[in-house]
Parts: structure tokens; C-alpha cells; sequence
């Protein structure tokens, strides 16, 4: 391999809410390690699969797109999802039951899903790596510091858990101005809206062909600003609009008060998802079928329970996001609850049911502005990425905030790790160190 592309012994890991990727810096440039055969990003998601283990054996993980097939293929055992979430909660250091009498502690979870992308960039680097930049984004928790601090923290000892010696952090639409800084002719002020899974976050920074060599862009960045409200938010409010209904969610009893709500929110909650299942809360929920003026509400809600859908129907509900952002409507398919049954969607239901969230984004926008110190008149380009921002009602919400900018569009789920890898090259520099391969 030529010396300008090989590795030098760093990384940048985009650690995501809903996907993942990693750079490997060169002297030549960078490049995204291939995760998964055709793909240069993965689903973060881990499956503990725990069927016929012997006393003495571990659960065996799958990662990505195999850990999701081996849930939606039956395989006992626990998937995970969104573990960025629990990171400066109190759940990360608590442990959680995968199966057969098995536990694992949430944070071991996601050191263990930053192992794997480790060992599959080390394969293709041919060396160990030792030094990484993570991102981060802007909040990983809302108007509390010392939680916001206490997640970093928890993000940085699990990656020296799995052998970095040298960790930075990089907050991610930073990352993203940097990847779109490498297109632009002359100094420009960008907004930058990196709108994924778990968070939504804008950085105003300066960028430009004079700009491009400094390593410290502190000076450059004018406003970060962000809010723990993306896409898996958008699941759990489209889940709760139109697929829970039908399993009693906003349903009345005979006296006409509202039946219990919160086993719907910890249905349409990743990480609470579980907790519905356990042997204690879905005997209280049985008892509750006099709650109910339509039985059929509660049969159908002790069928997900008893039958474990509820990762399943938020799948459901991301899938019909998707859609109705390409095709304008969906048409979900719920006969895993109740043959025939079906939930329908179009692009104003899904407004009507993520609106509050809209808004909230929007003003996130409204306020780095505002902290900028500018007019929107200013703001010379909005750069979206985000695997969020293909929903065109939100994307267009925020682009009427800036009328003269103009819009550009990154790579949705790559543009944060390809920005990572540019910092990371400016940081520890590029040049390989040890012999390489060959």
C-alpha cells in the first residue's frame, strides 16, 4: 500500500443514535471503513443472543444490521438500541437482563459496540489503533451541564476500556462544517443542522480555503446550539399517534376516564421497551382488562406484550417515517398484532404528531443565531446531514428561517465521520506509525 494511504494508528468514530461510522485518516485524505459488506455505516444496535448457552457461556453478540435480522428472526436473547441515549443518565452504570438469567451494564454495552468498530477498522488499517476522536453532540443532555459532562466522561472511558491511549472529542456538526469546508471556494458562514437519531444540533461556523489548515477552529466557530429531540423522538410520537391507539392508548374505560398511559410511553421507548415484560408488570397489566370499554383495545395490548412486539412496532413506525418522507403516505401493517389489522399515515398526520418537536428544532436554529450575534441575512449556506433532515417538512421549516442562504445537503449518515477524520488529521496528524501492511 502507497504511504499516503496508509493509516496512520488513529481513528474518528461517528458514534450514533440510530447509525455509526469510522474514518481512518491518511496522509492522502480519508476514508470510511466498510462496516458491513456494501455498507460504510451501521445500525448501532447489539443483540445478545442467549438460546442453548451452556451455564458457563456468554451471550454471543451480534452488531448492525445482523443484530436486528437475529431479533426480527426470533432468536432468544435481548436486542439493543439507541445506547447513546443512557449515557449521562443513571442507567449507564446499571446493569440490564438480556436472557437466560444474564445481565450486562448498559455502558459495557456500548464499549462493547465501540470494541467491534475497533477491531473491524484495525483489520482494514492493519495495525492497532490507538488514538481516536470521538463526536459528540452539542447536548447529550439538555440545560443540565454536569450531566452533559458526566456523558462525555462515560463516552470516553469506554473507549479506553477498549484500548485507546489518546481520546479528543469533536462536537459533530463541527465535524460536518469541516467536511463541507473541503467544497468551498471562499470564506462563507455556515449553518450547520446535523439532525439524526437522538439529538438535533446547529454550529454557525466560518469556513474557507483559508480557514481549511488551521488545526484550533475555535476562533471560527461563531454559535453551537442543540436539542435532544430527532428521529427516534419522531418514532415514538408517530408509534404513539397512529399504531398504539388501536391497543388502547388514548382509550376510555366504561366510566369514560382515560385508561392508564404510561406502559404506551415505555412501549415506544427504546430503552424501556423491556421493562413492560417483566413477569410482575404484565400480570398487573392483565388485570387491568376492566379498565377497558373496548376489550378489544386490551387484547391487542396483551398480544404485544405477550408475544414481545414492541421493538417490532417501533420499527414499524420509523419504517412508515421513511416512507412518508419519500412517498408522502404509508400504510402500516399491524396483522403481527391482529390479522388485517392496518394503521394509516400521510404527510399531514405525521406533521400534526411531531409538530411540537418541529418547533422545538426550528427555535434551536432560531437560537444559535441569536447567539451568533446575526441577522439571518448572514447566514451565506445551510448545510443539512442527519439521517432527519430527508423529513422535507422539517428541512424546509428550517431553510424558511434563511431565505437568502443557500441549501446543501451532505451525506445524510457519513458527513460527521468524514468531518471526524479531517479533525482527527489535523489533531494527531496522519503519518503512519509501525510498519503497516505491506
Amino acid at each position: 500500500m502507497p504511504a499516503a494511504d496508509r493509516p496512520a494508528d488513529l481513528c474518528a468514530i461517528d458514534f450514533g443514535t440510530s447509525n455509526s461510522a469510522i474514518a481512518l485518516p491518511t496522509q492522502a485524505g480519508v476514508r470510511l471503513v466498510e462496516l458491513e459488506p456494501g455498507h460504510r455505516t451501521m445500525p448501532t444496535a447489539v443483540f445478545y443472543a442467549v438460546e442453548g448457552l451452556e451455564p458457563h457461556e456468554d451471550p454471543h453478540r451480534h452488531y448492525g444490521r445482523a443484530a436486528v435480522a437475529a431479533y426480527v428472526e426470533g432468536l432468544e436473547g435481548r436486542l439493543m438500541r439507541s445506547m447513546k441515549s443512557i449515557l449521562g443518565s443513571t442507567l449507564a452504570e446499571q446493569a440490564t437482563e438480556v436472557g437466560a438469567g444474564r445481565s450486562v451494564r448498559y455502558l459495557d454495552v456500548v464499549s462493547g459496540y465501540l470494541r467491534h468498530l475497533k477491531t473491524l477498522a484495525e483489520r482494514e488499517a492493519g495495525q492497532p489503533l490507538r488514538r481516536v476522536v470521538l463526536g459528540r453532540p452539542v447536548f447529550f443532555v439538555d440545560d443540565d451541564p454536569e450531566r452533559d459532562a458526566a456523558a462525555q466522561a462515560a463516552l470516553e472511558r469506554a473507549a479506553r476500556e477498549v484500548g485507546f491511549a489518546e481520546v479528543s472529542f469533536q462536537y459533530e456538526p463541527i465535524a460536518a462544517a469541516l467536511d463541507y469546508e473541503t467544497t468551498v471556494t471562499q470564506e462563507q458562514r455556515v449553518l450547520v443542522a446535523d439532525i439524526g437519531g437522538g439529538t438535533s444540533d446547529f454550529s454557525l461556523v466560518r469556513v474557507g480555503p483559508q480557514q481549511r489548515q488551521r488545526v484550533d477552529r475555535r476562533g471560527d466557530i461563531l454559535a453551537n446550539h442543540g436539542v435532544h429531540i430527532a428521529g427516534t423522538d419522531f418514532d415514538r410520537h408517530i408509534e404513539l399517534a397512529r399504531i398504539l391507539p388501536a391497543c388502547g392508548y388514548r382509550g376510555v374505560g366504561p366510566t369514560g376516564r382515560e385508561v392508564p398511559s404510561k406502559v404506551y410511553f415505555d412501549l415506544a421507548t427504546w430503552h424501556l421497551i423491556n421493562t413492560v415484560y417483566a413477569p410482575a408488570r404484565v400480570a398487573e397489566l392483565r388485570r387491568m382488562k376492566s379498565f377497558y370499554a373496548d376489550i378489544q383495545q386490551h387484547q391487542r395490548l396483551m398480544a404485544v406484550v405477550d408475544e414481545r412486539l414492541g421493538h417490532a412496532l417501533i420499527g414499524r413506525a420509523e419504517a412508515a417515517k421513511i416512507e412518508v418522507a419519500e412517498a408522502g403516505r404509508s400504510a402500516i401493517d399491524l396483522s403481527l398484532i391482529e390479522p388485517g389489522l392496518v394503521a394509516q399515515i400521510d404527510e399531514a398526520a405525521a406533521v400534526q404528531a411531531l409538530d411540537a418537536d418541529l418547533q422545538r428544532i426550528v427555535a434551536a436554529a432560531d437560537e444559535t443565531l441569536a447567539q451568533a450575534g446575526l441577522a439571518a441575512g448572514q447566514v451565506d449556506a445551510l448545510y443539512f446531514t442527519g439521517g432527519s433532515t430527508g423529513f422535507r417538512p422539517l428541512a424546509e421549516r428550517i431553510a424558511a428561517r434563511f431565505p437568502s442562504a443557500r441549501v446543501m445537503r451532505g451525506d445524510r449518515f457519513a458527513s460527521v465521520a468524514q468531518g471526524l477524520g479531517v479533525h482527527a488529521r489535523r489533531v494527531f496528524g496522519a503519518s503512519p506509525v509501525g510498519p503497516g501492511p505491506a
